[in-house]
């Protein structure tokens, strides 16, 4: 598929309502344009186009939201580097496109640096960073394959959540709850230790419309068939 028919596709599925969403919150766009597509239809729409890396990058130097959404979305795992990762980052604009960038079954996370990369980021000065950082560690903690890092791993992050998580800025402690959930997920242990720091945070209120009900970390890891899937 070439770059023109992704911008046509785009351009007439315009999304009036979706646009209007985007205006009202200019102030977080970074100057990017929408179009008002929803996520759930890039998502469909990407995997029409497939992988397709060379059509990844000339989507991303476009000044459009969702063409950049359609870049993470479709770029090879295989093909990506250390030096794009860190390119990208630098550029990300909006915190939805941070949020899929790192997070959300992310194609970043799927590369065979992925560890490498979040363990730098997190400890990285940029908050970008750090929001990425824990971004790729909540899509590493449901790894099940036997490469999965240990649990040992996985509890020095739940300490380090513990240590920095009241001086995090709302999209910072966002990730850090939902790589906290995840981690809880894992392991009796893990769930154990997850849990005490999930209680400390308490719910995160992260809309600022209001719409949405915060992200309450302790009763996803309480819910029902997490305990059950746990034996606990």
């Amino acid at each position: 598929m070439k770059k023109a028919e992704v911008l046509k596709y785009l351009d007439d599925h315009r999304d009036e309502r979706g646009i209007a969403h985007w205006k009202k919150h200019a102030g977080a766009s970074g100057g990017l344009k929408s179009c008002g597509m929803g996520l759930t239809r890039l998502r469909k729409y990407a995997k029409e186009i497939g992988r397709d890396a060379k059509l990844a990058g000339q989507l991303w130097k476009t000044k459009l939201y969702e063409a950049k959404i359609l870049s993470l979305l479709i770029d090879d795992p295989k093909a990506m580097t250390i030096e794009q990762a860190e390119a990208q980052v630098e550029g990300l604009q909006g915190g939805y496109l941070a949020h899929v960038f790192s997070s959300c079954d992310a194609t970043l996370a799927k590369t065979p640096f992925v560890v490498e990369l979040l363990e730098d980021w997190i400890e990285s000065e940029d908050p970008v960073r750090r929001r990425c950082g824990y971004g790729l560690l909540y899509e590493v903690s449901k790894w099940k394959k036997k490469s999965a890092p240990d649990e040992s791993w996985f509890r020095g992050y739940v300490e380090s959540i513990d240590a920095a998580w009241a001086t995090e800025d709302i999209d910072t402690l966002m990730a850090m709850g939902t790589a906290l959930m995840g981690i809880g997920m894992r392991s009796r242990p893990l769930h154990a230790a997850a849990l005490k720091v999930a209680k400390k945070i308490g719910p995160i209120d992260f809309d600022p419309d209001g719409r949405c009900d915060p992200f309450d970390v302790t009763k996803r890891l309480n819910h029902g068939l997490v305990r059950k899937r746990l034996g606990l």
